[in-house]
């Protein structure tokens, strides 16, 4: 199957709740991997606005996290601290390991990167700078409090 980026809807707006939804209000996805009629992992085109947020910083239980950088530079935050990520180069998050992260445009230029993630049921997402945690359900994610 063939896909055209270009004719994938981009969607903006986030499932946190409305107390965090600013953060990320500078993301747009365009879902390639549902496109394709992926099931077992997902492929996100994002852009990210200057001064916009991936992300809460998170860390996933049960699914790798994949990033790689299209147009850059973008900055990095993992419990290490900041890092700059340029164009080609890539990030891997395995699941379960406690390493916070999320990406920052501090750049005056839109970014791009892919976002590829397995989707193993039973995630369980830590957010170790916020009262917040998830947990994906046959509903989709629910959130709570820790």
């Amino acid at each position: 199957m063939i896909i055209n980026p270009e004719q994938v809807p981009a969607r903006k707006g986030t499932s946190y709740p409305e107390a965090f939804k600013h953060l990320v209000s500078g993301r747009t996805k365009k879902r390639l991997g549902d496109a394709a009629g992926l099931k077992n992992f997902g492929v996100n085109l994002v852009t990210l606005e200057p001064d916009s947020w991936s992300s809460i910083r998170h860390w996933h239980l049960r699914q790798d996290e994949f990033i790689y950088v299209i147009e850059g530079p973008i900055t990095l935050v993992t419990d290490a601290g900041e890092e700059i990520l340029q164009a080609g180069e890539i990030a891997g998050f395995p699941a379960g390991e406690a390493n916070g992260h999320h990406l920052i445009n501090n750049s005056d230029a839109i970014v791009t990167y892919l976002e590829i993630g397995d989707r193993t049921a039973g995630d369980q997402v830590t957010y170790p700078d916020a009262n917040l945690s998830a947990k994906m359900t046959e509903q989709g994610w629910q959130f709570g409090t820790k």
